[in-house]
């Protein structure tokens, strides 16, 4: 089951700099300015169903499994399109609006990407 797909419509001129830091920064097309620059901007989708442990994000076709899930990445996906995706494999969400995934090489996103978070199965 989807419980959230949308696509990058777009990515600011340093949003590929996170990546050594093992992150990505998604916002919605309503994204301040100044950071803008630093993150893929998406399209606000709704979210059906809760976000949890073991569900699967999927950045087009390589799949990491969710470690941990910060408090307000549903509220923060649902109104701003905006979350922090960690690629460290921590199994504690130590920021709030951030979905920890397995340790893993993150893909090149480009525009028409997609971003889709699955129930696991």
């Amino acid at each position: 089951m989807t419980i959230f797909e949308t696509k990058v419509n777009r990515y600011g001129e340093n949003a590929a700099a996170f990546k050594e830091e093992n992150m990505v920064v998604l916002f919605g097309n309503n994204a301040p300015a100044d950071l803008a620059d630093f993150c893929y901007i998406i399209d606000i989708n709704p979210i059906n169903g809760e976000i949890e442990v073991g569900d699967i994000l999927s950045l087009d076709d390589t799949e990491y499994s969710i470690t941990a899930v910060g408090n307000v990445v549903k509220i923060n996906l649902t109104n701003l399109g905006h979350i922090t995706l960690n690629f460290n494999g921590e199994t504690e969400a130590e920021i709030a609006g951030t979905l920890y995934v397995e340790r893993k090489g993150i893909v090149n996103l480009e525009e028409g990407s997609v971003v889709k978070i699955t129930k696991k199965s």
